[in-house]
């Protein structure tokens, strides 16, 4: 990051605000409406708590060490061998830029027509703005943002929770299992991102705690926000429930600084990996090339139905950060020096294919947990062997 100051734990924490306050978090909550309430809850709370965690572990690396998220993860798949995550971020980061740019549009064309590509446009010149500004130059600006988001989601709640019976939502039926892992997407899509801003703290361990805490209980808060707008009101289009609310204005506001606040993260990062990919680059540029991406992309692409794409960031980051987890807090591995680490990246690959494996079976707790479990085994003991083996040597 090119930023001249370091960032103060409550400028994190207003990041992290603004990056949980999403619509793409509310529509994923709509889709856990068919468990009911009180199983909705729990999933929510039980998926983010493990996605937090690992959240929490990505962002102290970067910023113990001082290194982006992809810097870091050449930490442990060796200088080219990371490269293969810094692209694989990047294309993710666009994805993630696109859709939420077209969730943002469609919403706020439900409340203020206009034409969806109009509001496309709208919302992309603001992510261009807020990238150009910079993360540590925003100040007041963002304060302003996050407080009226902030008071604008609780009229929102208590026009969800205030009236009706919760009802039995219509759509396919979810098991527990799937609640969970669609829970903890949210906060795995942030791994490979969360480094980019904890890298510039002033206080390290403080301010990764507060961006994780407080990203956790907001997104957390936006699940249960869909899941009570299905179940209460019968309601999956948030626009639609502004309307019949009468937030007007209110609920345009909302729409499009939520979206702004968060896209804006994806879009930046997207530049600060293509820094690790090609280091003449320069993040903020690469950053509004890829929000020109992402707003065409919205524009011309429908982009309805998240799950796939979320369950495929699942499966390509979860087994990464476990890797890196392995190495960093429990080897106590220093900086991988070879061009690749041959080793991580095969146990990556078998994380990967096994957490594949995973979605085809119905586990309580999700398919997160037990892939990352597997890889940290897998870590522990061919370290072992490869010890035992100079030994005998």
């Amino acid at each position: 990051m090119s930023e001249n100051r370091k960032t103060s734990v409550f400028e994190n924490g207003l990041i992290w605000f603004g990056a949980g306050v999403s619509i793409a978090e509310i529509l994923t909550g709509t889709y856990l409406a068919p468990l009911g309430m009180a199983k909705g809850i729990a999933a929510i709370l039980l998926g983010h708590l493990i996605g937090c965690v690992m959240m929490f572990a990505a962002g102290l690396i970067g910023a113990r060490t001082k290194k982006s998220a992809m810097e870091t993860v050449k930490m442990s798949f060796g200088q080219k061998g990371g490269l293969l995550f810094s692209a694989l971020n990047v294309l993710q980061l666009v994805g993630w830029t696109g859709i939420m740019i077209y969730d943002g549009a469609l919403a706020a064309d439900g409340t203020v027509r206009a034409g969806a590509w109009v509001w496309c446009i709208v919302i992309g010149a603001l992510i261009i703005l807020w990238i150009a500004v910079g993360v540590t130059n925003l100040g007041r600006i963002n304060t302003v943002a996050m407080a009226a988001l902030f008071l604008l989601t609780i009229v929102l709640c208590a026009v969800i929770f205030g009236g009706g019976m919760e009802q039995t939502a219509a759509g396919e039926a979810m098991t527990f299992g799937a609640a969970v892992e669609l829970s903890v997407a949210m906060p795995l899509s942030w791994l490979p991102v969360i480094s980019d801003y904890t890298r510039e703290a002033q206080k390290p361990v403080k301010a990764t705690a507060v961006s994780v805490i407080v990203y956790g209980l907001v997104s957390c808060w936006m699940y249960i926000i869909g899941m009570g707008a299905a179940l209460f009101t019968g309601e999956t289009d948030i626009a639609a429930i502004m309307v019949k609310a009468g937030l007007g204005i209110a609920g345009l506001l909302i729409i499009i600084f939520s979206t702004v606040t968060t896209t804006f993260l994806d879009a930046y990062s997207a530049g600060v990996s293509c820094e690790s990919i090609f280091p003449k680059w320069k993040g903020k540029q690469v950053g509004i090339v890829v929000t020109v991406i992402g707003t065409l992309a919205a524009v011309v692409f429908p982009m309805d139905d998240i799950t796939d794409f979320l369950y495929l960031i699942g499966s390509v980051f979860a087994p990464m950060i476990a890797v890196q987890i392995a190495d960093t807090f429990l080897l106590k591995k220093k900086e991988e020096k070879k061009d690749f680490s041959v080793k991580n990246l095969v146990i990556w690959l078998i994380g990967f294919v096994l957490y594949r494996f995973l979605m085809t079976v119905d586990i309580p707790l999700g398919n997160t947990l037990p892939d990352m479990v597997v890889v940290i085994l897998l870590c522990l003991a061919v370290h072992a062997a490869q010890g035992r083996g100079k030994k005998s040597a």
